[in-house]
């Protein structure tokens, strides 16, 4: 028996997870300042979900999905993004008969059989956002301003932005000709992902790290200059709207997205000083994706920010300081004969929302001191005989070390005026 956690996991620990609640906290708050309401969906699915709607040929399905056949022999899978599991809420509960647009986030674990690295596990943690229901671009813009409010708010504010369209089914199936036309004469360059990737869907080979695959089909087509007018009006209002909204971005013709339910906008957002892993985040409309599940014509749009990237961002530069919180009171026993007294002083004061704890370990009085200070506790309550024979408890202010002796009415509203200045 290994007593390890698996390759590619790691556990979040207490003096880790005040920066994973902070960080939680300031993007709840933005999510629902945008009227985004919260969804939790099961964390496996049929896999054919994902097969549908994630896309067969991308590389999550073809080789990074943990999937697994339960006992009835049906074959689940842990999922490993949000948007497929929304989209099929939305269809199990005809979400989409109500008012709409429908905003939902979600936070949780993913995932994904990948290569471990620096901000790169298999189960990894994101924060997603999906809208419904409207095809607006200036739903496009709003989300991509969320997404951007959120990292300023992190202290993230040296981003790079990274913008564009990959057009409707219609216009895009152009493009892909044309992109075939100039990949076919050198696709025996491409690396076998690419040249497997270069069969099913060929917009994917723009989407390949490696540098080689780049050399080969330089000069490619664009795909900017295949979007039909109404693809293109979309994204110029995009654009616009973003710029209105001092919102700088970068025109990317390079971002295509890796999955394939991807429609109009596209976008990543990267934080350049923290190495390969730069991308903190991305999204983009998938207007087609509820239809492919079984579902009526809905169009939406989302994103999503991975957890441990940030992460990754904020201690790297230096931003992701966040003390773990203590206690603000102790109660330290002189004799283990007041043990029932403690516990009902202990009820009393966390009952009005004061953080509080005790000795549980049997420490003599210097050692409970010592204990209490560890735990950054402001005050203690010291009982001992005479406190229980004359009826009063000693507080004591940790940082100026002044001792009050107070009756148990006075005891609570003491404590929160001392903790008030």
């Amino acid at each position: 028996m290994q007593v390890k956690a698996p390759r590619g996991t790691a556990d979040i620990l207490p003096g880790n997870t005040a920066k994973w609640q902070k960080i939680e906290r300031i993007i709840k708050e933005h999510l629902e300042s945008f009227a985004y309401q919260e969804v939790r969906t099961p964390v496996f699915e049929h896999t054919e979900l994902f097969q549908h709607g994630v896309g067969q040929g991308t590389d999550i399905v073809s080789k990074e999905m943990y999937t697994f056949n339960d006992r009835s022999k049906r074959s689940l899978t842990l999922r490993p993004e949000g948007t497929a599991s929304c989209a099929r809420a939305i269809i199990e509960h005809s979400i989409y008969g109500g008012v709409l647009p429908v905003k939902w986030y979600y936070t949780g674990p993913m995932f994904r059989y990948d290569r471990p690295q620096a901000g790169r596990y298999r189960q990894f943690h994101q924060v997603g956002v999906e809208a419904f229901g409207s095809n607006s671009p200036y739903l496009d813009a709003e989300t991509i301003i969320l997404m951007v409010e959120i990292l300023s708010a992190l202290g993230l504010t040296a981003y790079e932005l990274h913008l564009n369209s990959v057009g409707c089914p219609v216009c895009r199936q152009s493009y892909r000709q044309s992109l075939i036309e100039h990949i076919s004469p050198v696709k025996d360059s491409l690396c076998p992902d690419c040249q497997l990737r270069f069969q099913q869907n060929p917009l994917r080979v723009l989407d390949c790290k490696v540098a080689a695959c780049h050399e080969a089909i330089v000069g490619y087509p664009v795909i900017h200059d295949s979007l039909c007018v109404e693809c293109r009006e979309h994204y110029a209002i995009v654009r616009t709207a973003l710029t209105d909204s001092n919102v700088d971005y970068i025109h990317d013709d390079q971002l295509v997205r890796g999955l394939d339910y991807y429609t109009n906008t596209a976008f990543e957002i990267h934080i350049p000083g923290i190495g390969a892993q730069s991308a903190v985040g991305g999204g983009g409309r998938y207007n087609g994706l509820v239809q492919a599940l079984g579902g009526p014509y809905l169009p939406g749009i989302g994103f999503a920010l991975g957890m441990e990237r940030l992460l990754l961002a904020l201690d790297t530069l230096g931003l992701g300081e966040s003390e773990a919180p203590g206690v603000d009171v102790f109660i330290a026993l002189m004799n283990d004969r007041f043990e029932t007294q403690a516990l009902k002083i202990l009820n009393k004061i966390r009952k009005a929302g004061i953080r509080a704890d005790k000795d549980y370990t049997g420490r003599s009085g210097k050692a409970q001191m010592k204990y209490a200070d560890r735990l950054g506790a402001k005050l203690v309550i010291l009982i001992g005989d005479e406190e229980i024979e004359q009826g009063f408890y000693t507080l004591r202010n940790m940082q100026t070390k002044e001792q009050l002796q107070l009756d148990n009415e006075q005891l609570v509203d003491s404590i929160k005026q001392i903790m008030a200045n």
